[in-house]
């Protein structure tokens, strides 16, 4: 069987391990220069069953008009992006209802599971590298009413299997050092022990070349035009520079880049991009250099060290379109949530010892991503994952792969379908 598979990020690169892995012939194209340089390159770092809820919390729609234009929001919403958005954001501001914001979260939740769970197999017979290490997360809380609706919210998924396990601010400090300089601001936290971590850059170099090693066909700056349709399957995939690829199946596995891949054949996906933005601190002195990765829901920031030395720290989200720039009035405004967390690293750090980066999310109107197969035979999805790509690579491979290879998957792709959007998701 002869797969084409678009996108060499976590997604498509996890894909064409189990597809090679079963004896498929396949060949990965990429429109940049080398593999995970679009939302793989620099993001949270941080693999968390622990934290798969969808961005669109009951009360998005609120959030996002009081934060029109500030700069230190956590979600900002970019007025050029608005028009892109309708349609789009009427479904994402239906899903922030209760009830669906908590069944599509334990949809996550069982895919994250399952996919870190996938994980340590991956490591072990891929013989992958990426810094990856395995000591949970931990959630700070600074006021009670805060940390009461986290406890109560983890209740709900210790239904779904998370497992955590609350803590005094001294145990906290125990676990995580480098907190003892804020530890009076703070009246406990969480630790959730499946959460894990490693570079997941690193994660794409290392698959891509044992990738290659196996006879997998890998092609950069292989930039895809709109897929065509013949007898409802797609034609031969071609690029900008008219080359051609015949095949046999097609998983687009491209992020944010998707819709426009699908839209071709008549596939309109109801994924848009949402910018992130992370920065990478430069490694410090060992006695206040954090070691656990550590989450403050109220500054909506997650810090993970990484293995090599470093931190990185994530917190933002922006609908700008498909807008890369980077805003240094958002960058300020991580560093700043950096210095209320770990204030002495902070001051330990120069400008340049401080990278910016900037990525855009595919987020799917209803925070569950896209997987499996389509209404067109031959053509199959791996995307919209948000900001839980990372989190979601494993499994969502391994099902994808299995559903092109006519195999049962492990767990029910239904929730993952397509189909749940066919009211809309089909453009003829």
């Amino acid at each position: 069987m002869r797969v084409i598979i678009i996108g060499a990020g976590l997604a498509g690169l996890s894909v064409a391990w189990y597809l090679r892995d079963e004896g498929a012939e396949v060949t990965v194209l990429e429109r940049r220069a080398g593999p995970g340089l679009e939302c793989s390159y620099a993001n949270g770092a941080l693999l968390h069953p622990s934290m798969a809820e969808p961005w669109n919390a009951p009360g998005v729609l609120g959030q996002l008009l009081r934060n029109l234009g500030r700069a230190d929001s956590h979600i900002l919403l970019r007025m050029a992006a608005v028009p892109s958005l309708f349609g789009w954001g009427v479904r994402f501001v239906r899903e922030s209802r209760a009830d669906r914001y908590l069944a599509n979260t334990r949809k996550n939740v069982v895919l994250a599971r399952y996919s870190v769970g996938l994980m340590d197999d991956l490591r072990r017979s891929a013989g992958l590298e990426y810094g990856a290490y395995c000591r949970g997360s931990l959630q700070v809380f600074r006021d009670e009413a805060v940390a009461a609706k986290a406890l109560a919210w983890s209740r709900q998924l210790a239904e779904v299997g998370v497992e955590s396990r609350t803590l005094t601010v001294a145990e906290l400090i125990a676990m995580e050092p480098a907190l003892a300089p804020i530890s009076q601001a703070l009246v406990g936290g969480m630790h959730t022990p499946l959460d894990e971590a490693g570079d997941a850059y690193r994660y794409c170099c290392a698959m891509a070349e044992r990738l290659r090693s196996r006879g997998v066909e890998i092609c950069y700056g292989a930039r895809c035009r709109a897929l065509g349709l013949e007898a409802n399957c797609v034609a031969a995939v071609a690029d900008d520079s008219a080359r051609a690829w015949a095949t046999d199946a097609v998983v687009v596995a491209a992020g944010s880049y998707s819709p426009l891949l699908t839209g071709g054949v008549g596939l309109a996906l109801p994924i848009r991009p949402v910018k992130g933005y992370s920065i990478t601190a430069a490694p410090i002195a060992e006695e206040i250099a954090p070691r656990i990765p550590v989450v403050d829901s109220v500054l909506h920031v997650a810090t993970v060290p990484l293995a090599e030395g470093g931190l990185r720290v994530a917190g933002t989200a922006e609908f700008a379109g498909y807008n890369l720039g980077i805003d240094p009035k958002r960058v300020k405004n991580v560093i700043d949530l950096l210095g209320q967390l770990y204030p002495a690293y902070l001051r330990r750090l120069t400008a340049a010892q401080i990278v910016p980066w900037a990525g855009l999310r595919p987020m799917c109107a209803d925070g569950v991503p896209i997987l499996g197969a389509t209404p067109i035979r031959n053509l199959f999805l791996n995307t919209g994952h948000g900001h839980l790509g990372w989190t979601l690579a494993a499994g969502s491979a391994r099902l994808v792969a299995d559903v092109v290879l006519g195999r049962r998957p492990e767990i029910d792709p239904a929730p993952y379908a397509v189909a749940r959007f066919e009211s809309g998701a089909l453009a003829r």
